[in-house]
C-alpha cells in the first residue's frame, strides 16, 4: 500500500473513532441528566449524606429486579412520592398474574426478562415481514415520545440519530399517536418524515418500513417495533398484519404488567432500604 494510501486510511480510522466518541457522549447527556435528578430525590427523601449514597441504593434495586437504572429512574422522578408515614410506596397497589406470550416462552425465564421479550418481539417483526433490520422503541415517561431499546442490522448512526424521537417527523411517531400500524412503501418519498429523519434512514440503507404500536388492553401505546428493509414494499398481507397486531397488543400487555409488577417491585424496595438505612452512607455493590 503507498503512503497515500495508509494515510487515508488512518485518517478514516480516525474520523471513525472521533464520531464513535460523539456518539457516546450523547448517549450519556441523554440518561446521564435523569439518574442526577432521581440520584437528587433519593438522597433528599431519605437523608442520605452525598449523591454516592443515593447512587448506590438506584444500584441495589436496580440490580436485584433487574431493571436498568435508567428506567428505575424515569419511573421514580415521575412516579407520586411516598407517603413517609408508610412502610409501603404503593400500599394499595393489586398484583396482577404475569400475561402469557404466544410468539415467545422468553417470558417464562423470570419476571426480570424485559429484555429477552423486547428482543422476541423484535426477531417475530423480522421474520413476518422478512428483514434482517429493525428496532423497538419504549415510551418514555420522563421525556415523553420514545426511546430505542432493542435493535439490530441497523448503523451506529442511525441508534444515535434516532435514540430518541418525539411526536412527530417519523413513521413510528405516527403510528404511536394513530395507534395503528403504519406502512411506509418507500422512505425516499414518503411526507410522513422530516428531511433529517429520511436522509438518516436512507443512510442506513432502509427504503421502506413498518411500524407496530405495542399496545395495552385498553389501548395505550407502551411501545413501537419496527422493521427496515432494504428495498420499496409493496405493503404487507392480512395475515402478516393481523400477525403483527396480535404480537403488538400481547407485548404492550406484558410490557403494562412489568411496569406495574417488577418495576414497582424495584421502587418498593428502595423504598424499605432507603427507610432502613435513613441518613446512613450506603457503597456501591
Amino acid at each position: 500500500m503507498s503512503t497515500a494510501g495508509r494515510t487515508t486510511a488512518d485518517d478514516d480510522g480516525e474520523l471513525e473513532r472521533l464520531r464513535a466518541q460523539v456518539r457516546d457522549l450523547r448517549a450519556r447527556a441523554r440518561v446521564y441528566p435523569l439518574i442526577s435528578q432521581a440520584q437528587g430525590m433519593v438522597q433528599e427523601r431519605y437523608a442520605l449524606p452525598d449523591g454516592e449514597s443515593a447512587f448506590a441504593l438506584m444500584q441495589r434495586a436496580s440490580q436485584r429486579y433487574n431493571v436498568k437504572l435508567r428506567t428505575l429512574a424515569g419511573v421514580l422522578v415521575t412516579a407520586p412520592r411516598p407517603d413517609g408515614r408508610e412502610p409501603l410506596w404503593f400500599p394499595r397497589r393489586v398484583r396482577r398474574p404475569e400475561p402469557d406470550l404466544t410468539f415467545t416462552t422468553a417470558h417464562r425465564s423470570g419476571s426480570g426478562s424485559r429484555g429477552a421479550v423486547l428482543k422476541a418481539v423484535l426477531s417475530r417483526t423480522l421474520t413476518v415481514t422478512g428483514t434482517h433490520m429493525g428496532n423497538v422503541q419504549l415510551t418514555d415517561p420522563a421525556r415523553g415520545g420514545l426511546r430505542i431499546k432493542e435493535h439490530t442490522g441497523l448503523t451506529p448512526d442511525f441508534v444515535d440519530f434516532f435514540a430518541h424521537v418525539g411526536e412527530d417527523g417519523t413513521s413510528c411517531a405516527q403510528a404511536a399517536r394513530d395507534v395503528a400500524q403504519v406502512t411506509v412503501r418507500e422512505v425516499e418519498s414518503d411526507p410522513v418524515f422530516t428531511e433529517p429523519a429520511r436522509r438518516a434512514i436512507l443512510a442506513a440503507g432502509s427504503r421502506a418500513c413498518h411500524s407496530v404500536p405495542l399496545t395495552t388492553a385498553s389501548g395505550t401505546c407502551v411501545g413501537m417495533v419496527s422493521a427496515h428493509l432494504d428495498r420499496p414494499l409493496r405493503g404487507l398481507t392480512t395475515s402478516q398484519t393481523e400477525a403483527l397486531g396480535t404480537m403488538g397488543a400481547e407485548a404492550g400487555r406484558w410490557l403494562a404488567w412489568h411496569d406495574r409488577t417488577v418495576v414497582l417491585d424495584a421502587l418498593e424496595y428502595l423504598h424499605a432500604q432507603g427507610r432502613a438505612g435513613r441518613g446512613s452512607r450506603m457503597r456501591r455493590s
